[in-house]
């Protein structure tokens, strides 16, 4: 059972713990191996937002979660539901770092110059050097000695088990050298001293490159944050609400579905919800990624956080708070980093075990140099036995190891909610690297899924304008766009014949089925409209020239489609769609990333042979006339033939195979029921983004490989080089710092992605 489904249990509520102290892998892997003791309770733990997210069963209180966590040595409070602002941490690590590190700096500095340079020495320089080097090995390294010692009150150990321990070793070393024989450095210079025998600056130099190393990554790991935080924040703080024709201001988060908004220009909307009066542009680019406005009017769908650019429109609220598209977007991209991928788990499970092993590895080291000394072990000997052990635990910590995954995916989400790429969790990552075939549903994905009406065909005895008519009275019920474009331009017939005031006739006994059309009563007469199949099922038959019609309607490149009345073919309505403006540059795109496009639509060949063209598919790569079950069994033959799947789409009709493809990808345009059955969502409208978001995952799975790459790598190397004695405690420290900066910097690469 994945993660993903443990902490998605049946019978068990889902908590978000903030936990303070943690500090690398190891602090990840302890606190959730104390959670998992709990019967039921599942916890997965991501270090750089220091927070948590476990499955909890009903038998388990939050107090007891929080006891166990703040039991393992940690702080951990419930989180409750915040506004954006709130998800900011009152104080930032880096700011309680900073006198920290000044501190260490400004006495480091003098302490290796001492130490180091013959000509900065003068009598007894080593207990001047001790004394300084004393504040910066206490106070200014009492963060990592804080956390060693909570650990091993639990006999447990993390990276400040290993910074603590040589830190103090080389500093208790030196002052016990010192203390052994006051007078060793009473003689300027070196002299007395053999060949070394104080690690002042050793302990000096390595806290402070640490500390560095920490203050940048607590940095860094705020600005990798930052995206989702300005996410959220794009919402509007208030809104003019209208009530009894007067305007009332009021917070945002305090409007009711079913207010009126008065949304001028410039401004912006303060909830989703649907246009009532008016008309204007709406920029939709910070929600979406796309650049170009929208038009709306009445009857428009306009989302929260967008701004109207041009005219003063009244909205009604349909959703808000929780419920709306700005917030279900942060709720997203926050579950999605919050999780983890396999690679994710193992580098966990690693980092675990990792501590331990160092520290064994370091006493094995001290033992094997002094039994290389032989028996009668001198100074100089003992000293370079020290000196490889203290290199090999300031050179194995594993802090970059824990941070090659969480950062990187929080850097990559975050980017992605900026361009309108919603990555739902990080196996998403994994699935968009296997991707080697994509599905586009024409219809809203390919083209623009704004059909209009190209013409009609009446059958004796019914008109032209009847068919038109008592179609657009049965289709106005439907969402599909088909009967949008249908019910528009019956309406607009309507009103040019009548003068402008005409509606259109009510239905009743509506039915609509998907794939197939609709059925209902107008004006006591039985409408069917649809496809040849659905009014064979409603008993319609149709005549042989009839049947020519709507052949030579679809070879023209039209859809087709019936109107039976009374159980008898009244005509046929042909409806045109249009490309959207960038799809065949899209579709050259993501044959660039290796996948191979291929155009599934329920129209008739025709049609969806000259789409295809024009966006450059090949006619062999063409599903026509397909059903919404026969796309689920498009996409499990191209599975079958061994393809791993991608689908694209964006209606109800698409949910089934969005959830049965390898990886599903919905448009924002889409349903509800769309996006929750994909994996990716494209908030905008552009077949450009789909591409966009493959790129972006692949890119976010290839950074996060290249840092535990390098985080490997760095300990491979440098641990077996320390324990043979050819690395300074120094360098160790300033390399282990400088692994943790370099995996954090290589993480936020990702921010100028698609800039």
């Amino acid at each position: 059972m994945s993660n993903a489904q443990l902490l998605d249990q049946p019978g068990s509520r889902v908590i978000e713990l903030d936990i303070e102290g943690m500090t690398c892998a190891s602090c990840v892997g302890r606190v959730e191996r104390k959670l998992g003791k709990l019967d039921g309770v599942t916890a997965s733990v991501n270090l750089p937002l220091e927070s948590a997210r476990v499955t909890v069963p009903a038998g388990i209180t939050d107090e007891q979660i929080t006891a166990t966590v703040n039991a393992a040595g940690y702080k951990a409070t419930l989180k409750t539901p915040r506004d954006a602002a709130a998800e900011a941490p009152a104080a930032s690590p880096a700011t309680a770092l900073g006198p920290r590190l000044a501190a260490a700096a400004v006495l480091t500095v003098p302490v290796f110059l001492i130490s180091m340079f013959p000509a900065f020495q003068f009598p007894n320089w080593g207990w001047v050097a001790g004394a300084l080097a004393l504040p910066v090995v206490s106070w200014a390294a009492w963060p990592f000695h804080r956390a060693a010692a909570v650990n091993a009150r639990h006999l447990s150990s993390t990276m400040d088990t290993l910074v603590s321990l040589g830190v103090t070793a080389a500093y208790a070393f030196s002052a016990w050298q010192l203390l052994a024989d006051p007078r060793l450095t009473e003689h300027p210079g070196m002299e007395g001293m053999g060949s070394g025998g104080l690690y002042f600056e050793v302990a000096s130099v390595v806290t402070t490159f640490l500390l560095l190393g920490r203050y940048l990554e607590a940095n860094a790991k705020q600005k990798a944050g930052d995206a989702l935080k300005a996410l959220l924040d794009l919402g509007a703080k208030d809104a003019a609400v209208l009530r009894d024709g007067l305007e009332f201001k009021v917070p945002a988060d305090k409007l009711r579905v079913g207010d009126v908004l008065v949304v001028r220009p410039g401004e912006k909307i303060a909830t989703d919800g649907m246009v009532v009066e008016g008309t204007s542009a709406v920029d939709a680019s910070l929600v979406t990624g796309e650049s170009v406005p929208v038009e709306v009017g009445p009857d428009s769908p306009v989302t929260g956080a967008t701004i109207n650019t041009s005219g003063r429109i009244l909205v009604r609220a349909t959703r808000v708070g929780a419920d709306t598209t700005l917030a279900q977007m942060g709720r997203l991209v926050s579950q999605a980093q919050s999780g983890k991928a396999p690679i994710a788990r193992l580098a966990d499970r690693i980092s675990a075990v990792f501590v331990p092993v160092v520290l064994a590895i370091a006493v094995a080291t001290f033992g094997a140099w002094l039994l290389a000394a032989g028996p009668a072990v001198n100074d100089a000997e003992l000293r370079a036995a020290f000196t490889a052990a203290v290199a090999v635990l300031v050179i194995a910590c594993p802090c970059a190891l824990g941070l090659a995954t969480p950062v990187g995916l929080l850097t990559g989400t975050g980017r992605g909610a900026q361009m309108g790429i919603l990555i739902k969790g990080p196996q998403v990552l994994e699935d968009t690297r296997t991707v080697d075939t994509i599905l586009l549903d024409k219809t809203g994905t390919v083209t623009t899924g704004h059909l209009a009406v190209d013409g009609t065909r009446a059958f004796a005895p019914f008109s032209e304008s009847d068919v038109l008519r008592l179609a657009g009275a049965a289709e106005a019920a439907s969402e599909h766009p088909v009967a949008r474009a249908i019910a528009a331009a019956a309406l607009a017939a309507s009103r040019q014949s009548d003068g402008g005031a005409a509606e259109l006739p009510a239905v009743t006994g509506f039915h609509s089925a998907p794939g197939g059309g609709v059925r209902g009563s107008v004006d006591g007469r039985l409408v069917t409209v649809g496809r040849s199949g659905w009014l064979k099922e409603n008993g319609v038959a149709v005549s042989g020239p009839q049947q020519a019609a709507l052949a030579a309607a679809e070879d023209a490149g039209a859809t087709a489609v019936w109107v039976a009345v009374d159980g008898e073919p009244a005509g046929i309505i042909s409806l045109r769609d249009t490309l959207k403006p960038g799809s065949a540059a899209a579709i050259a795109r993501l044959r660039e990333l290796g996948l191979r496009p291929i155009l599934l639509t329920g129209d008739n060949a025709a049609v969806a042979g000259q789409v295809a063209a024009a966006v450059g598919i090949p006619a062999e790569d063409v599903f026509a006339g397909v059903l919404p079950e026969g796309k689920v069994d498009a996409v499990r033959a191209l599975q079958a033939a061994g393809a791993t799947v991608a689908m694209a789409g964006d209606g109800v009709n698409d949910a089934a195979a969005l959830a049965q493809a390898d990886l599903g990808i919905a448009m924002g345009s889409g349903t509800d029921v769309a996006i929750e059955a994909a994996d990716l969502t494209v908030m905008g409208n552009e077949l450009g983004q789909v591409g966009q978001a493959i790129e972006l995952s692949r890119r976010t799975l290839a950074t996060i490989k290249t840092n535990l790459f390098w985080a490997f790598f760095y300990n491979a190397v440098g641990i077996p080089v320390a324990a043979l004695g050819l690395l300074n405690p120094m360098i160790a420290g300033a390399a282990m710092a400088a692994s943790s900066v370099l995996v954090v910097a290589n993480s936020l690469r990702l921010r100028s992605f698609g800039k």
